[in-house]
């Protein structure tokens, strides 16, 4: 198969996007994740799929879709597909996104009466912090804001965890953690840290009401300096020998224990 030179360019600029090299552009994978990015507001810079997904109907429809609001658009053998694909098995389509917008600003912009923000701080494995965006979602948290030093919401991995919540979800990112704190207070958030150490319960404490629930790196957790800055802190009861919970896992309890403290009161 004879490549032009603007397919090879699209495929060089993919392969940029994926290896994070252009900061204002994001790599989406995979058929339903391409879907996700269609149905949101993102601003599409190309797409490329290959000639054997282009046959199933499903992925035909979407590809016709795409094609009508992007410019850029390629079809490529599976083989090329492969050397820009970010995982092992290529999923057969793969767009280059604008970065949404992911400024305080934004999340002040997305701000309710009654906000149930969350802060990840310094989490470090993108996995954990898309499955923790796809929660909180789902949970119907207002906001997140993703600390300095925390995974990329934006990178691959991530992406593929939070299964397009990272879209639509406005999320301030990079904030050091004392400037999200403040942040949290000039507002008037109960700031609740998760700590596998406190002795209150997450079913103990009142989350109907403005509040940002503050989750540390996945290993040592919050240190003391930091827990020191929240209002309260508390952990999920744990049985047998086990230690903590995965941050995800946690992170899933207690927003889906703010979820039902808010149903109940309205």
């Amino acid at each position: 198969m004879i490549i032009t030179s603007r397919e090879n360019s699209l495929l060089r600029q993919a392969r940029s996007v994926r290896d994070g090299k252009v900061d204002e552009l994001i790599f989406i994978e995979g058929l339903r994740l391409c879907e996700e990015a269609l149905h949101s507001d993102l601003s599409l810079a190309a797409v490329i799929f290959s000639e054997e997904i282009a046959r199933k109907e499903r992925a035909a429809s979407v590809i016709a879709e795409l094609s009508r609001i992007c410019d850029r658009v390629a079809s490529v053998s599976e083989k090329l597909l492969e050397s820009i694909s970010y995982t092992k098995t290529p999923q057969g389509i793969v767009v280059i996104g604008q970065r949404p917008e992911t400024s305080e600003t934004r999340l002040a912009e997305a701000m309710n009466e009654t906000p149930l923000l969350l802060v990840m701080h310094e989490i470090n494995n993108p996995v954990n912090v898309g499955a923790i965006l796809r929660t909180a979602e789902a949970a119907g948290a207002t906001g997140a804001i993703a600390t300095k030093n925390t995974a990329d919401p934006f990178s691959p991995k991530a992406l593929r965890g939070a299964m397009g919540s990272a879209f639509r979800i406005p999320i301030w990112n990079g904030a050091p953690f004392g400037e999200a704190i403040e942040w949290c207070n000039r507002r008037e958030l109960f700031t609740i840290g998760a700590d596998a150490r406190a002795t209150v319960s997450y079913t103990d404490v009142n989350w109907d009401q403005r509040c940002a629930l503050i989750l540390g790196p996945e290993s040592p957790g919050l240190s003391a300096d930091e827990l020191s800055a929240v209002r309260q802190t508390v952990s999920v009861p744990m049985h047998g020998r086990v230690e903590s919970l995965n941050v995800s896992v946690a992170a899933g309890i207690l927003l889906y224990e703010a979820a039902r403290q808010r149903r109940r009161t309205t």
